[in-house]
């Protein structure tokens, strides 16, 4: 069954800086290189990057100054927040790395710049974007419905950006190719105002857990 959590959201979080549990340190966002046709995507990214800021949270992402990339880090770093930029060689001129940030890894290919960005960042927050951004966090998905992390994933349905997805994801479980021991964990949420807190309602059980785990053992 496709998991699609609708945890309890407390958008009062976001006006709190101390709530943000210890185990979201840095969170990786898969967005465009472009800014789309809507508006909303380009003032989503902002205020995702600003959230991050103004919570301590470090912004992992793609390294580029282009398109809503560029938006969501530059939003972090007005507000004093720490940024890591991750890029391969071949697209440091194509998407114009952002060389303001604190944290610019330059890696040779693809496959060192997503692996660096997974071991990272504490979860996972897809805006809207292009195939690139699909293909990000479609990994992401992958390795947690076969249990090589349970990191918290977010899909920001930015105006119903991700809308054709979803059904797809739907479809999918219809014809059985996502079955019972298979499922897809994630949260939905169609406001920037919903992120974090989804991410902190998704750590939250994670942290218990561990904590439990630690205390069973004195």
């Amino acid at each position: 069954m496709t998991e699609m959590t609708k945890s309890p959201i407390d958008t009062s979080l976001l006006s709190k800086k101390t709530v943000t549990p210890s185990s979201i340190q840095g969170v990786c966002v898969y967005c465009g290189s472009g800014k789309g046709v809507n508006l909303a995507y380009t003032i989503a990214a902002r205020k995702l990057g600003k959230a991050l800021g103004d919570h301590g949270i470090r912004l992992i992402y793609g390294g580029g100054s282009l398109g809503l990339m560029g938006e969501v880090a530059r939003a972090a770093l007005g507000t004093g927040g720490k940024v890591t930029g991750i890029i391969p060689e071949f697209l440091g001129a194509r998407e114009m790395m952002l060389k303001d940030v604190d944290d610019l890894i330059v890696v040779k290919n693809m496959h060192m710049r997503k692996q660096l960005m997974f071991d990272r960042s504490d979860a996972f927050v897809a805006l809207p974007g292009g195939i690139g951004t699909l293909e990000e966090l479609v990994e992401q998905l992958t390795w947690s419905q076969l249990g090589r992390h349970s990191k918290p994933i977010v899909i920001a349905n930015i105006e119903g950006f991700w809308d054709p997805f979803l059904k797809l994801l739907e479809h999918m479980k219809g014809e059985t190719f996502i079955r019972s021991g298979l499922d897809v964990h994630f949260a939905v949420v169609d406001k920037v105002e919903k992120i974090l807190p989804a991410i902190f309602a998704l750590a939250e059980p994670q942290s218990r857990q561990v904590e439990q785990s630690v205390v069973t053992k004195f």
